[in-house]
């Protein structure tokens, strides 16, 4: 069996001949489909093609409203309604000809505007937590269309060094000040303006398997013989955490058999440790809860925190943003997750 052929979303734009952006815009909306491989975006090629071949419908379905239209008005000039009414006529057989979507990808000329000047704003991070705030940014700021990126925190703030990101959330370990996400920052964003704002903190752990087989309690305890780890891919939030403890407790990496074998999310260690195939991992609780048959060891409260870069033309959506996190309304929301600590939320940690 010969597997099908994908594109990344980079190879995509190339294809279409269209920002980046605009691809994930269009994966976000639905008109696209695409799944997740690791930290990358991957279309099929025929979901590429059923794509194009709507596209085509769309715009015939156009071209033929604006000849009925321009026949409309050569025949009855001085007919208001007459041009109404075939008008009417018009846009009934483009949305014969088309999906449902055809009729609402037909805006009125001040709402196709309003879509080509809205600005695309790049979220990078996994929680759930982002998708509450990224509604809220879609209702209250005006000409924002935020889209996620789910990288990890170190990839997100290099991403944004770039100029490529424009939120980015973080949850960083320095295990030599015992401080989070700020000394990082620090030195990725040099010659960068920033602002630091707390999103929220939640307990971090080992995942092990229901009862505790191997009795791990604390850090030192991964110097085990014979211990198998599901680890985290390397700028995530998660192997920095790891990778800070092994370091501060003198333990090589290549005593835990699966170190180079890499999971892209919480859930994907859980699953690991869940099926046996490993007897530790590295996460939040959060993961532990959906999957139900893994125990959680809590070690550390650890600071989830977003990044926005203070620029010309930013000023409006980061003031937005603030306004946001401090609201109770969001506050009550994340509240809703079971661990998460919203004690700080809103709070403005640091600004340069």
């Amino acid at each position: 069996m010969t597997e099908e052929q994908s594109y990344t979303t980079e190879e995509i734009s190339k294809l279409l001949k269209i920002s980046k952006l605009t691809v994930y815009d269009l994966i976000k909306k639905g008109d696209l489909v695409a799944y997740r491989v690791g930290k990358q975006m991957r279309v099929d090629a025929t979901d590429l093609e059923a794509y194009k071949h709507r596209s085509k419908q769309l715009q015939s379905g156009v071209n033929r409203t604006a000849a009925a239209e321009s026949a409309a008005r050569s025949q009855e000039p001085n007919d208001k309604a007459t041009d109404s009414m075939n008008m009417d006529s018009a846009l009934h057989s483009v949305s014969a000809t088309g999906s449902p979507s055809t009729v609402t990808a037909y805006p009125p000329a001040s709402s196709q505007h309003n879509q080509l000047s809205a600005r695309h704003l790049v979220i990078t991070g996994q929680d759930v937590s982002l998708d509450i705030l990224m509604r809220h940014m879609e209702k209250q700021t005006q000409n924002i269309r935020p889209l996620r990126s789910f990288m990890g925190s170190l990839d997100g703030l290099i991403s944004m060094y770039r100029g490529e990101s424009d939120l980015v959330s973080t949850h960083l370990l320095d295990g030599d000040t015992g401080e989070y996400n700020l000394p990082y920052i620090r030195k990725i964003l040099i010659g960068w303006s920033y602002v630091v704002v707390n999103l929220l903190s939640r307990p971090a752990g080992l995942y092990v398997p229901r009862g505790n087989p191997r009795g791990l309690k604390d850090w030192s305890d991964l110097n085990q013989s014979g211990l198998r780890l599901a680890n985290r891919e390397k700028g995530s939030g998660a192997r920095v955490l790891l990778d800070e403890q092994l370091r501060l407790h003198g333990i090589s990496p290549s005593q835990l058999t699966g170190y180079d074998m890499e999971e892209t999310s919480h859930m994907g260690v859980a699953a690991k440790v869940n099926t046996g195939e490993a007897d530790v991992g590295v996460g939040i609780e959060k993961a532990v809860r959906l999957i139900g048959q893994v125990d959680f060891i809590p070690l550390v409260q650890e600071r989830y925190d977003l990044v926005m870069l203070r620029k010309q033309g930013n000023e409006a959506w980061v003031d937005s943003v603030l306004r946001i996190l401090q609201s109770s309304e969001f506050r009550q929301e994340l509240q809703a997750f079971e661990g998460y600590d919203v004690s700080r939320t809103g709070e403005i940690l640091y600004e340069v």
